[in-house]
């Protein structure tokens, strides 16, 4: 089996955060985004991987080079427009030869893609969705199934009656696994989805379509700031299976009297000064924390300042940024790179 990731998107609504960094590679956990992805199709023994892409390419391939040092055989496509999630399947269709794993790139999940590749591999399906429950699909749109999983409907913006008989409300995933005969349903060299044009032809011509719910998995798109550090902190507080925080090893230059806890993923090379405090908090590598400055509940990336007697909490603070003194960095705060706060601001 092969593996697609659609990985092409510009990250805005990530914003401020995608500015200089390429969604697909923003930290997770201190390691590129991406490779959350590649650890799963690798448990499911998928090792030939096309990163179909579009926006800043080179850096993408720069920080992940051939996948040698992941387990994987990478391969690099860029797209010379975007050209939608089904678009991007055909424009790769040279070199997906065989049933494909297509994951959106913005999608975290612990999902057992052995079981989704078994459920679909019973039900000789040409298509199969991988759904997720969730409290309110309305944000994403309802997906319906009949007894045996096929696929019956989609819902967009589904009204309360459209929800009030379904036991399991759930919604795509951002996860498929495609037959190589579906490319004869998609056109040539233009736009077009999965989610809006092929699985509605697909519905409308009676194929073999149809959906595994993962009741049991992680799943969260981390397509926004707020939803991006959620999935840190899930991560701290272990709910991600086969990713789990690992806060115990060599954690960089940190003082005597500094409470550092044990969840918090501390890069080797980060020095934390005497009395300072980290609580549930992820900080990249060459981050800097002076004296009795607190970061709480935080995601620091890389080669921060923070310094003496500043307070960041629940907060995202970007690469190269410098936090001065005194000051307080709060709740639901994002920081691009290179931000720069004088001494006593609050944000």
């Amino acid at each position: 089996m092969q593996a697609l990731i659609l990985a092409g998107g510009k990250g805005t609504r990530l914003r401020p955060l995608t500015v200089y960094t390429p969604k697909p590679i923003v930290p997770f956990g201190n390691r590129p985004f991406l490779l959350t992805q590649i650890e799963t199709l690798k448990q499911a023994e998928i090792i030939d991987v096309t990163l179909s892409l579009n926006y800043q390419p080179d850096k993408i391939e720069q920080v992940l080079d051939d996948g040698s040092e992941f387990g994987v055989k990478l391969r690099y496509l860029t797209e010379p427009h975007p050209m939608g999630t089904a678009g991007a399947y055909k424009f790769a269709a040279d070199f997906l030869k065989t049933t494909t794993v297509v994951f959106n790139g913005d999608i975290l999940t612990d999902i057992n893609l052995n079981s989704v590749i078994e459920f679909h591999k019973k039900r000789e399906a040409m298509a199969t969705i991988v759904l997720t429950p969730v409290e309110n699909p309305a944000t994403y749109g309802l997906v319906t199934t009949a007894a045996d999983g096929r696929v019956e409907q989609f819902l967009e913006k589904p009204k309360p009656d459209d929800l009030k008989d379904q036991p399991i409300k759930t919604v795509n995933a951002g996860i498929y696994i495609i037959e190589p005969k579906i490319l004869d349903f998609i056109p040539e060299n233009i736009n077009y989805s999965f989610e809006y044009d092929l699985f509605p032809a697909l519905l409308e011509k009676v194929e073999r379509f149809f959906a595994f719910i993962a009741k049991d998995s992680y799943w969260l798109d981390i397509g926004t700031p707020e939803r991006y550090w959620q999935a840190h902190m899930d991560l701290l507080d272990g709910k991600i299976k086969n990713f789990p925080p690992d806060g115990s090893g060599e954690r960089g230059d940190i003082a005597h009297t500094a409470d550092v806890d044990k969840k918090s993923l501390i890069s080797s090379d980060c020095v934390i000064k005497p009395g300072a405090k980290i609580i549930n908090s992820v900080l990249g590598a060459g981050v800097y924390v002076e004296e009795k400055a607190v970061v709480k509940n935080s995601v620091i990336w890389s080669h921060t300042r923070i310094n003496a007697n500043a307070v960041v909490t629940d907060a995202v603070i970007g690469r190269g940024c410098h936090i001065g003194r005194f000051a307080h960095v709060g709740a639901n705060s994002v920081l691009g790179d290179k931000t720069s706060l004088t001494d006593y601001t609050q944000v």
